[in-house]
């Protein structure tokens, strides 16, 4: 069973690696791609630890909600692990 993860609602300033749109959003780790240099420090100038990278699928309807025109439509999105955390499973 793939993973649920949420993408983290964080707003640090400077340059993030995590689009705006997908902060909040939960979907699913559709696989790892392996472990990168942190972008987010490269940006400065400043050595940048490795961190694992993921590829994330979204649904339309859990982007966009009842606007969306495609609802089971799908969007990839590569995230460092460290924007990620488990999603909480919904009580029945």
């Amino acid at each position: 069973m793939a993973e649920r993860v949420r993408v983290k609602a964080l707003t640090p300033p400077g340059h993030v690696r995590a689009p705006w749109y997908l902060r909040g959003r939960e979907g699913v780790v559709e696989r790892s791609l392996g472990n990168f240099h942190n972008p987010e420090q490269l940006a400065y100038g400043l050595p940048a630890e490795t961190k694992p990278l993921y590829r994330v699928r979204f649904t339309m309807a859990e982007l966009w909600g009842p606007a969306a025109e495609n609802p089971t439509d799908t969007l990839d999105a590569e995230l460092y692990g460290h924007w990620l955390e488990k999603a909480r499973t919904h009580a029945a």
